[in-house]
């Protein structure tokens, strides 16, 4: 039997949740989703330079949980700006504090 996934704690939610390459359609481009805590890691650790222990306490999961979200979420983001694919933002397992 699969364990329930843990509800992440998110605190920052974006006023905007999509991002595409310029002169490009959005009907052209595919999208790579971005879901709520994947962003949350993102923004905690490469934007306020928390240190990973911490992070993951403000979020309720482990070092390692946090760890393997950057590292999806770090992939999406290269994946999108190399190959020109545009960013969406939503879903996940969270609540809003």
């Amino acid at each position: 039997m699969v364990r329930p996934r843990i509800c992440r704690r998110i605190r920052f939610k974006p006023n905007i949740t999509y991002f595409k390459p310029a002169g490009i359609r959005i009907v052209d481009l595919e999208e790579v989703i971005l879901a709520f805590e994947e962003f949350e890691a993102i923004r905690l650790i490469d934007l306020e330079e928390i240190e990973q222990g911490k992070a993951g306490n403000m979020m309720k999961i482990s070092q390692p949980t946090l760890s393997r979200l950057l590292k999806s979420a770090r992939k999406k983001i290269s994946e999108a700006i190399i190959k020109g694919k545009a960013i969406k933002i939503e879903g996940g397992n969270y609540s809003f504090r």
